[in-house]
């Protein structure tokens, strides 16, 4: 798969909201497939083909524990393809994101 076709299957996955969810509810930690579907009103079916399509875009990664499925953010994988496409868009932005929102970043003033 080339570099373009990797970035695109990212930008598919992250087109649903319903994914996007998925995605900010995984921030904190993994979660079970069962945890993850009853934070939304839709089918576990459902719930299920939105991991399968995020898992299929490298955006998240499974485990298994007993008969559990765990689902946990693959931010490395996010953050290239999302900082590729941004580096190549607005490079100046990237910049001013590392140098302002850094976490622990302080302002000279303070």
């Amino acid at each position: 798969m080339t570099e373009a076709q990797d970035e695109a299957g990212a930008f598919r996955a992250l087109a649903d909201p319903t994914r996007r969810q998925i995605l900010e509810d995984l921030r904190d930690g993994e979660l079970a497939a069962g945890e993850i579907a009853a934070r939304f009103s839709i089918s576990a079916p459902s719930i299920s083909r939105h991991l399968g399509v995020l898992k299929g875009a490298g955006l998240v990664t499974e485990r298994r524990e007993g008969n559990r499925i765990l689902y946990a953010l693959a931010e490395d994988r996010l953050a290239t393809s999302i900082g590729r496409f941004l580096s190549a868009v607005c490079p100046e932005q990237i910049v001013l994101r590392h140098t302002k929102w850094r976490p622990g970043a302080q302002s000279e003033g303070s």
